[in-house]
């Protein structure tokens, strides 16, 4: 039975009309397209997260995608639709936009008259809340806010809103799943009502920052988004050889592949996709690693210097990796090289002590 009108006013539940309809329904129809903002990335029609830590620069990556879209141009390399943009910050004042506005025209050889179909919303020292709580039931209710940018996607009709960040527009808690899903449900209620796709950003909770998973509060929000992307700095063992090294992770995709990486440099303000590394780039690579592991384990052999090819403090890759002659070779690209060393017999694993306490240690094969 439905609710009544008594209750829905008392508990500020909105009049709904559900349409049911029979699957055979769909006999001989033809099978709608999906709509996609950047192929096999991010879906029209639905929310996508787009997360990473604080000064990563996913409000400047999300703003280039705004761009490119409002462009009609590439985005990472990548065909966006084409369309009108909107942007809605939180985080940046009109002159933070203004600036990167600027650089992002300087990269695309335009200038602002050219991004005519891009609008963007400073909402920097507001109040941004996208929702209020319902202070007798916690139901999230649209905020003037919400209602009025309802009204201008009514009015613009984009391909494309960024929401910049979760924090400044989500009134409750993080991490309420209840909550988490109830906003998200929201938003695809814009994605939906005006055929565009939403992108939010968030930040990463603690777990999610270390675990490396970039996951938000409760995994309300992971289950909500039907597409999850995550933007993190490139550090090999908690190390940051390269400060403008970006990579951008799909780490969920309900209409696409998982797993994707997309490398990407910042250069004069924006980020462009790294040059992909070519078979020879890789080879040389590799060659230059397994070179260096060997020389080193020559040079700690002849010092009486023991390393294993197991773990703990004389591990080879890690104290190779730290040595003046590591050439820069990172301690994953060196275990790689000797993973490689000891399947191709170049190296050897040797043992030696009395039989209650063997230990292991690494040794060139003769002719290594």
């Amino acid at each position: 039975m439905p609710p009544d009108d008594a209750y829905q006013e008392e508990f500020h539940v909105p009049k709904r009309q559900s349409v049911f309809f029979s699957a055979s329904e769909l006999e001989g129809q033809p099978i709608p397209a999906r709509q996609w903002l950047v192929n096999g990335l991010i879906p029209s029609g639905t929310v996508t997260l787009l997360g990473g830590d604080g000064g990563t620069g996913k409000s400047l990556l999300a703003l280039q995608l705004a761009a490119s879209t409002a462009l009609e141009r590439a985005w990472l390399g990548l065909q966006t639709a084409s369309g009108t943009a909107m942007y809605i910050s939180a985080e940046d004042d009109r002159d933070e936009l203004h600036r990167r506005i600027a650089d992002i025209c300087r990269a695309e050889g335009v200038t602002p008259a050219d991004l005519d179909r891009l609008t963007l919303r400073s909402l920097a020292g507001e109040d941004a809340l996208l929702a209020a709580q319902n202070g007798r039931t916690g139901a999230l209710q649209a905020s003037y806010l919400y209602r009025e940018l309802d009204a201008k996607l009514q009015e613009d009709a984009p391909a494309l809103i960024v929401l910049d960040t979760l924090a400044d527009l989500f009134p409750g808690n993080e991490n309420d799943r209840a909550q988490a899903r109830q906003f998200v449900g929201m938003l695809r209620g814009l994605a939906i009502r005006h055929e565009c796709a939403v992108v939010m950003l968030a930040h990463p909770s603690l777990s999610g920052l270390n675990s490396g998973s970039g996951t938000s509060g409760s995994t309300g929000w992971n289950n909500s988004v039907r597409s999850r992307l995550y933007l993190e700095r490139v550090k090999d063992e908690g190390y940051e050889t390269d400060p403008d090294a970006r990579i951008l992770r799909t780490m969920k995709a309900n209409y696409g592949r998982i797993g994707g990486e997309i490398s990407l440099k910042w250069r004069q303000g924006v980020f462009v996709p790294d040059a992909p590394v070519t078979g020879l780039d890789r080879m040389a690579a590799n060659a230059k690693a397994e070179r260096v592991f060997l020389n080193l384990l020559r040079a700690f052999t002849a010092q009486g210097r023991r390393v294993n090819h197991a773990g703990g403090p004389t591990y080879a890759p890690k104290l190779f990796s730290e040595h003046q002659d590591a050439e820069k070779c990172t301690k994953r690209v060196l275990r790689a090289a000797m993973e490689k060393l000891l399947a191709d017999g170049k190296i050897k694993i040797e043992e030696d002590g009395p039989s209650y306490k063997r230990r292991t240690f690494l040794a060139v094969s003769d002719g290594g």
